[in-house]
């Protein structure tokens, strides 16, 4: 195609590498009957041809291409030399001809707005809007051109070139197009959004007006009226002070004009068109099925729509099959792991609640559902239920406060209260968990009032080994597509075969936990009692992250005595990390303890409940920044002698409990103190055991990918992750409809966007986000509050660590994360306090903190954007917020 202009009423979608994405939907919208000013697009052949006259282009792609986003001053200098020499340029005459018949054939005596539209703009994926250049009211021939070339040397402004820097797309790639339409002058003018994009609610049309061209709104020198329409009704007006306007000038260009003071606070767009404007905007989402971004004009009393482009900043909504409304809980803030996940971990972690359904084999919706890389679980059901609601909100404010807090928001909505559970399903789900149950809370009684709590640990123990056995022998035993259906299975049941065995040894000690706090809040009151409790909960025997801790602790003691070994540590690759580490002096030592070490706890690793996320087993350079961290925080046997430490303070605080209490109640509240210490440190028991499951499953469902591969059907064995577990299935049993490995690259690029997402805590089945508020904290000014979940106050540099195996921490830092799981756990040994964005007071870092004695907060929105890396900071552990007591620059001349 040598087409250097395209007339609106000919494009659509498929011209996208022509028009760019807004000229794309300017000529959709215009083929499908919308109100759109009549047009034409200079296309990306045109803009071609003139870059292909400059000489100096291909160097000037060459110093782009070494520019990083954040590198503002040469972006600058370099934007502003590209666009002077475009500038310069002469158009090429052929170019120049196509561009004037086309003015010719559209209406010379009109005035034009000229806006840009590159190949990467206003896709569903990435929005470049604003970008490059707009020129409104563009009178003539010689004004027309000009604006054309000028928005070409915008595709090289300082945000555009920044842009595409840290999107990765490609300088040499973008190419710019030029939608050229009728002027129109609408005495009112603004931007529609199809779905809230505050909220996320997909049922409100958000309009924002006001008087003049929209180009006063959009450059921000007037705050427009906001306006909300929802069911076709408005529900929202908010009347803005419209100070300015700007206006188009008869011989061409715009002025910015004052707004009459009686006119300023009136209603710029009238109820009727408020209702009209929503009901096009609502026809042009169902045109494109997806939520949409919209410019529109009113002009002689008709509405015209300028621009329309994807809302890219929503985040994906669960899929439901009924109308009614939905509750939903992020799982992976509930497992304290907000990345985005692969098909195949969403997949399989989608079997766990299946149980409780009426036909676990059934494909039908389930309780965890996919949206944006992420599982969400379905609460809707135990909310709608006073004793399942209760319970639901107590066990998600020990996971997170801000979870538990939007929840408590969502339930008191009149549109929620409305709905009602069917008593056939109450009863049907109740048929199904209460044989589950039930035993569990036999068991949970028994052994509050009798029995031996120490012996529990070792029993716990003995039936996590038989039943790991048991699921290799069974993976064993199987192959191809009956080996899947048995991992399938076993996730399904992994509840009522597996957790629910070991489940009431810690649900026992969280009981005699609240039992003796209450007891104990009444005689020495709530501040005490925490001390004596954090006291009591250090070097809890039995906690299997906490022996993962001094283990490494251990190892990080063997590497000690071999500096040579350090060195290679600190260049060390996965590529050749055994071959390399054997040729060290002490590596053959290091290697015999590290396999000894990987045998117990290889199945682990940062962010593990996605089976996707490599092991340290598969990659044990993941352990070296916690070894080395050790190294520079720790000296020898020091992991060792706190614990025994905080053994020795935990007795010191169960000898002053007991001393609160009268001759008659030390024996009950000595047998509390023995449940609480003995039980508590089987908590990360039933993640241990499923981790170590998903790490069976894993192995097993790579052989198959390895399979796959040899027969041709995938390139990689890691494509299976790429692939739900029904479709691995499927693709076994040489059913799988489509191209496999056009389906891996389509996945692999949507798994990159949703990592770039951030995933809501709570939300609605109309996409609203609940975002929930913390409780009300006596707190210094200016400090950032939390949900204090292991007491102690604290100052030291704060070290911001957004994955793992970049950690480097150095003595006396307090730990700024994300979030921590049980793959974090060796960390812990050389900081002095946490603070992650995720958690709650039962969660894994949380307790972990505790029983170090190290104060932490959690819960801290954007933490590790708001803190920055090396500013001194104060955290308060015990009232749960965090003060910031210099910056990095300040701190560094402090010293």
């Amino acid at each position: 195609m040598q087409k250097y202009v395209l007339y609106l009423k000919e494009i659509d979608k498929q011209h996208l590498a022509y028009v760019g994405g807004k000229g794309a939907n300017l000529g959709e919208m215009t083929k499908a009957g919308f109100p759109v000013p009549q047009g034409f697009c200079v296309t990306t052949e045109a803009y071609r041809t003139f870059i292909d006259t400059s000489t100096q282009m291909s160097e000037f792609y060459d110093l782009l291409d070494q520019i990083n986003a954040d590198e503002l001053e040469p972006i600058r200098s370099l934007g502003q030399h590209i666009r002077e020499h475009l500038k310069s340029l002469s158009l090429p005459e052929e170019v120049r001809s196509s561009i004037l018949e086309a003015w010719n054939i559209t209406g010379q005596a009109q005035a034009y707005a000229v806006r840009s539209s590159a190949t990467a703009e206003d896709l569903p994926t990435a929005s470049f809007a604003g970008q490059q250049d707009t020129y409104l009211n563009v009178l003539g021939p010689e004004q027309l051109l000009q604006a054309v070339q000028d928005c070409w040397a915008s595709l090289f402004t300082d945000w555009a070139i920044s842009y595409r820097a840290k999107n990765g797309f490609g300088h040499r790639l973008v190419f710019l197009s030029v939608v050229v339409q009728q002027m129109v002058f609408p005495e009112v003018s603004g931007i529609m959004f199809t779905a809230d994009p505050i909220t996320g609610q997909r049922k409100t049309v958000s309009i924002d007006a006001s008087f003049g061209l929209g180009e006063a709104l959009v450059s921000g020198i007037v705050t427009a009226d906001l306006y909300q329409v929802r069911s076709g009704k408005i529900i929202k007006k908010q009347i803005s002070k419209k100070k300015l306007a700007i206006y188009s000038i008869p011989e061409g260009g715009t002025f910015t004009q004052d707004i009459p003071l009686e006119k300023q606070e009136i209603q710029a767009l009238e109820d009727h068109n408020i209702i009209k404007l929503a009901e096009l905007g609502q026809r042009i989402e169902v045109h494109y099925g997806s939520e949409q971004d919209i410019e529109w004009g009113l002009a002689d009393g008709k509405i015209f729509i300028l621009q329309s482009r994807p809302i890219t900043s929503l985040h994906p909504v669960p899929k439901v099959s009924d109308d009614k409304l939905h509750v939903y809980v992020s799982f992976s803030y509930i497992q304290v792991m907000t990345d985005a996940m692969k098909p195949l971990a969403i997949s399989l972690l989608s079997y766990l609640p299946n149980f409780i359904k009426k036909d676990p084999s059934s494909s039908g919706a389930g309780y965890l559902l996919a949206a944006g890389g992420r599982a969400f679980a379905d609460v809707t059901g135990p909310l709608l239920l006073k004793p399942s609601r209760n319970m639901l909100l107590k066990v998600f404010k020990g996971m997170d406060e801000l979870m538990a807090s939007a929840m408590s928001e969502v339930i008191q909505r009149e549109e929620f209260r409305n709905q009602s559970y069917p008593k056939k399903e109450v009863f049907r789900v109740v048929r199904k968990i209460a044989p589950i149950v039930i035993p569990i809370l036999i068991k949970v009684r028994s052994s509050l009032l009798v029995g031996d709590p120490s012996k529990a640990r070792i029993h716990v123990a003995s039936i996590m080994k038989k039943i790991v056995k048991e699921h290799e022998k069974n993976i064993i035993d199987t192959s191809g597509a009956d080996r899947l259906r048995v991992i399938q299975h076993s996730i399904e049941t992994m509840f009522p075969n597996v957790l629910a065995k070991i489940v009431a040894y810690p649900i026992t000690g969280i009981m005699a936990s609240g039992s003796l706090a209450k007891k104990l809040s009444k005689k020495v009151g709530d501040k005490q009692n925490a001390y004596f409790l954090s006291q009591l909960n250090k070097s809890l025997p039995g906690n299997v992250t906490g022996e993962l801790g001094l283990e490494l602790g251990d190892l990080t003691d063997i590497v000690r005595k071999y500096p040579e070994v350090i060195d290679y540590l600190g260049r060390a690759t996965i590529e050749s990390f055994y071959e390399d580490l054997l040729r060290v002096s002490g590596g053959f030592e290091f290697k015999q303890q590290l396999e000894i070490f990987l045998a117990k706890y290889g199945m682990r690793c940062s962010g593990e409940i996605d089976i996707t996320k490599p092991r340290w087993n598969e990659d044990p350079t993941q352990l070296i920044p916690s070894i080395l961290s050790n190294i520079r925080t720790n000296t020898f046997g020091e992991h060792r002698e706190k614990f025994k430490r905080g053994e020795i303070e935990a007795d010191q605080a169960a000898k002053e409990i007991l001393s609160q209490f009268s001759y008659f109640e030390k024996r009950s509240i000595s047998r509390l103190i023995k449940l609480y210490r003995n039980l508590m440190g089987t908590r990360e028991n039933h993640k241990f055991i499923v981790i170590i499951l998903l790490d069976i499953y894993k192995r097993a469902i790579l052989e198959e990918g390895r399979i796959l591969v040899q027969k041709g059907i995938l390139r990689g064995v890691q494509d299976v992750y790429y692939f739900t577990m029904e479709e691995l299935i499927s693709l076994v049993e040489n059913r799988f409809s489509g191209d496999a490995q056009e389906i891996v690259e389509e996945r692999k690029i949507q798994h990159v966007l949703d990592q770039k997402l951030n995933p809501p805590r709570v939300m609605t089945s109309e996409g609203e986000i609940i975002t929930g508020k913390l409780r009300d904290v006596q707190a210094p000014a200016g400090a950032f509050i939390g949900t204090p979940v292991s007491a102690g106050i604290v100052e030291g540099i704060a070290r911001v660590v957004l994955r793992l195996e970049d950690a480097k921490i150095n003595p006396g830092e307090i730990l700024i994360a994300p979030y921590t799981d049980p793959g974090w756990t060796p960390l812990f040994i050389s900081i002095k306090g946490v603070i992650t964005e995720v958690g709650g007071t039962m969660t894994h870092g949380s307790v972990v903190a505790r029983e170090y004695g190290i104060p932490a907060v959690v819960g801290i929105d954007k933490a590790t954007e708001i803190i920055k890396d090396g500013s001194l900071i104060r955290i308060n552990g015990t009232e749960g917020f965090v003060q910031i007591l210099s910056e990095p620059s300040d701190s560094f001349n402090n010293n």
